[in-house]
């Protein structure tokens, strides 16, 4: 073993940790998302920073994919710009001039460890169409193969609302998906997830392990209209679909020098969202489980206790439709008390869904010529 690489924990100290924590020693690939707050230190350089920290991931073992934003902050200067624009087509501007200045930084802090990287662009477009999505899912596979560290980010370039996954802790789940990564590492400013606002609430501590995403687990974010404790309301949403590719999150402090050693040696930092390999869906529905949702499907008791089993979704337990889709998009479905329970693929667009949901199987056909048995089919279901 060389002096520099770092030394794995015992068999005796794995028994110690939590099971969540183990798992991450074990661990082997994964994908740390490092959002533009982090890149903007001028304390130290945060590319080399960061590069560091991933060789000495790779030098345990790992094969690591960085999810990086920061092209549009990078962008301003060739623009002129003193601020970030608020308009699509100047953000888009920015967004094409960052984007090769990302990619130079990040090259030149890796060349450091004679490790070579590679840009990689994606869309929603990209993930929502199947020969796509494996397209890109080979071309990663190719370059972790190659010992090539993948540097992703959404195309700011070509994105408008229809096409954008949202933000980049949602890009760095569904890359789990991509590349059947066992973590995904949210970098952020905050500790992790507390009990409170540790801003306000000097009570507050931080939950190391959540076991299950539960409504109180949920709750502890803050709601959907704030940035809860930390901005922790988009990382539970993408650890949720991480956890459906059988992938562990850990949502953890980037400024601490060492985060992601400390993390991969089993130590106490951070918030890990468990998952195991139970958890992991099969590869089409994990795919579904990556795409954008359209619209929103309500149901009644009976249909989503029925979903629950593994059942498809008929028209006659719907009982509301909201948001405009085609067939073949994805749409969320909830239960009467608008809780998610399932996400899905439809067979008709929003018109017809609405035109005949309540009614039976028969009504229904009689209604719309050519009307599919079911609005989604439980082959295109992903539950959870």
């Amino acid at each position: 073993m060389n002096a520099d690489q770092p030394s794995p924990a015992s068999p005796a100290s794995l028994l110690s940790l939590h099971p969540a924590r183990a798992r991450l020693v074990s661990a082997r690939r994964v994908v740390v998302k490092i959002g533009s707050a982090l890149l903007k230190s001028t304390s130290r350089d945060p590319f080399a920073h960061f590069a560091a920290e991933v060789m000495e991931l790779t030098r345990a073992g790992k094969e690591v994919v960085v999810v990086s934003s920061g092209a549009i902050a990078l962008g301003l200067a060739p623009l002129k710009l003193e601020a970030r624009p608020t308009d699509l087509p100047s953000l888009q501007a920015a967004a094409a001039a960052g984007q090769s200045r990302l990619m130079g930084r990040w090259a030149g802090a890796f060349s450091w460890f004679d490790r070579d990287v590679a840009q990689i662009l994606l869309t929603h477009d990209d993930l929502k169409d199947r020969r796509r999505w494996l397209n890109a899912r080979q071309a990663l596979l190719v370059l972790l193969r190659h010992g090539v560290v993948p540097i992703i980010n959404e195309n700011d370039t070509v994105g408008v609302a229809e096409i954008k996954l949202g933000d980049n802790d949602t890009l760095a789940a569904a890359v789990a998906g991509l590349v059947d990564a066992d973590t995904v590492v949210l970098l952020t400013s905050a500790p992790g997830l507390f009990t409170a606002d540790p801003h306000t609430d000097p009570t507050a501590t931080r939950v190391p392990v959540v076991e299950r995403l539960t409504d109180d687990i949920r709750r502890l974010a803050g709601g959907a209209s704030t940035h809860g404790t930390g901005g922790m309301v988009t990382k539970l949403e993408a650890a949720a679909v991480a956890r459906r590719h059988g992938a562990q999150t850990v949502i953890a402090p980037g400024a601490v020098v060492g985060i992601l050693g400390s993390l991969f040696r089993g130590d106490d930092v951070g918030t890990v969202v468990a998952a195991s390999a139970e958890d992991k869906i099969g590869e089409r529905r994990r795919w579904i489980g990556t795409l954008k949702a359209r619209g929103t499907i309500t149901v009644d008791a009976g249909a989503a206790v029925a979903l629950q089993k593994d059942a498809s979704l008929l028209f006659a337990g719907v009982r509301g439709v909201d948001g405009v889709f085609n067939a073949g998009d994805v749409v969320v479905i909830v239960d009467d008390h608008g809780a998610a329970i399932a996400r899905g693929v439809v067979a008709v667009d929003s018109d017809t869904a609405r035109l005949v949901m309540g009614m039976k199987s028969a009504a229904a056909s009689a209604l719309v010529a050519d009307l599919p048995d079911e609005l989604v089919h439980r082959d295109e279901l992903v539950v959870g």
